[in-house]
């Protein structure tokens, strides 16, 4: 590849995650990772190749064919402006905070610190700081819930313990959850409040995570090229928008968030309520209900004017991510994710975009484990160049 490529592709996104790191074949812990997901990088026959009819992210708005990595960081750009003049523009960043213990615990392998810090500009937050005891920089993951209390094994709801799985298997985990709008069946993040958001909620979340990456990054353990986020069914949209919206994250894992807007499938992929994309002031009626006519906010103007979430997912290239499907999200989503593919491709790298499916929304002790491997693989050891 010749130096001018190199220095385009490095252009396309910062300097940490055009260095994404795979891991090393000498070592075994990684090894052993990219022997048990190597093959969910590849899409079954039937789906090998198939685009749909979703519209391709390698066509600029004015149908100009993207042909090359200058090409594809100006597309890039302008579908990230897009999607962010439908779903808000951002407050700036919070890059000057630093995480604040509160009180802290011993458990197995690692400490467990109760946490606070703003995620938004007027609101604070709690969650569980997980750090492994073995020295060095290490790796991290933020994880994300209704609460934070189930990613640390605290909750009532089986195998979703992402955090603390992650942090015996020596990760830096930072759990978070939005325990308050839960507790009130309000869901989500509201800013500047939930009478007169400027942010869709989804956006919101998406800003509050990453006003966490920059917490977290902070943290002396923690190794903040190799920072990704994980996250179950709302989590999983929640961490997909992120990791989408926000280039700092080195990888993610999407847990059967619905990929793809689908109204078949309107008990899951309901990103037409009010406390995701369809905002408007509240009080909210015929919620949680499959009844999605009444739809306002940001989601109908996309379905109107042909985006879909393919566009975001294309955002990640070449950031390494990991749907882990269910219900809602099964092989077929294949079809969207070659999209995603293409660009990788383009682009010079391959390996990039992986799926796993089960026939559950919830998930199990084998999905799960895809899910460690697929970090264990891109984050365990630092990032080193791999043009392909």
């Amino acid at each position: 590849m010749s130096r001018k490529r190199i220095v385009i592709l490095l252009s396309l996104i910062p300097l940490a995650f055009s260095l994404v790191g795979c891991g090393s074949l000498g070592n075994s812990t990684s090894k052993k990772s990219w022997h048990g997901i190597a093959r969910y990088f590849t899409p079954p026959t039937q789906y090998a190749g198939n685009f749909g009819n979703y519209r391709s992210p390698l066509l600029f708005n004015n149908g100009d064919t993207v042909r090359n990595a200058s090409d594809w960081s100006r597309r890039r750009t302008e579908i990230k402006q897009k999607w962010m003049s439908l779903l808000g523009e951002w407050p700036a960043i919070m890059k000057d905070q630093r995480l604040t213990k509160v009180d802290s615990i011993q458990r197995e392998n690692f400490t467990q610190y109760r946490i606070r810090f703003y995620w938004t500009p007027n609101e604070q937050t709690e969650g569980y700081l997980l750090v492994p005891h073995k020295r060095g920089k290490k790796p991290a993951v933020i994880t994300v819930y209704y609460e934070p209390e189930t990613a640390i094994g605290k909750g009532k709801y089986p195998n979703r313990d992402f955090a603390y799985q992650l942090a015996k298997r020596g990760f830096v985990t930072l759990s978070l959850g939005t325990t308050r709008t839960t507790d009130d069946k309000t869901y989500s993040i509201y800013y500047p409040s939930i009478k007169d958001a400027t942010l869709q909620p989804l956006s919101a979340l998406a800003y509050a995570a990453a006003n966490s990456w920059e917490a977290l990054a902070k943290e002396s353990e923690v190794d903040s090229t190799r920072i990704g986020i994980a996250g179950h069914s709302y989590g999983g949209k929640w961490a997909m928008f992120a990791s989408c919206l926000y280039d700092k994250f080195a990888c993610a894992a999407w847990g059967d968030p619905g990929i793809v807007f689908d109204e078949s499938k309107a008990g899951y992929i309901n990103y037409w309520e009010p406390w995701y994309l369809g905002y408007y002031p509240p009080p909210w009626k015929d919620t949680w209900s499959k009844n999605n006519t009444m739809q306002k906010g940001a989601y109908p103007l996309l379905r109107k004017d042909g985006h879909d979430l393919h566009e975001l997912h294309a955002l990640m290239a070449p950031r390494p991510f990991l749907v882990s499907g269910g219900y809602s999200d099964g092989t077929d989503r294949w079809i969207a994710l070659n999209h995603s593919i293409a660009v990788n491709r383009l682009l010079g790298f391959k390996d990039r975009v992986a799926m796993s499916n089960r026939k559950e929304h919830d998930p199990n002790i084998e999905s799960n484990e895809i899910i460690y491997e697929f970090f264990e693989w891109y984050l365990s050891r630092p990032p080193r160049k791999i043009w392909k």
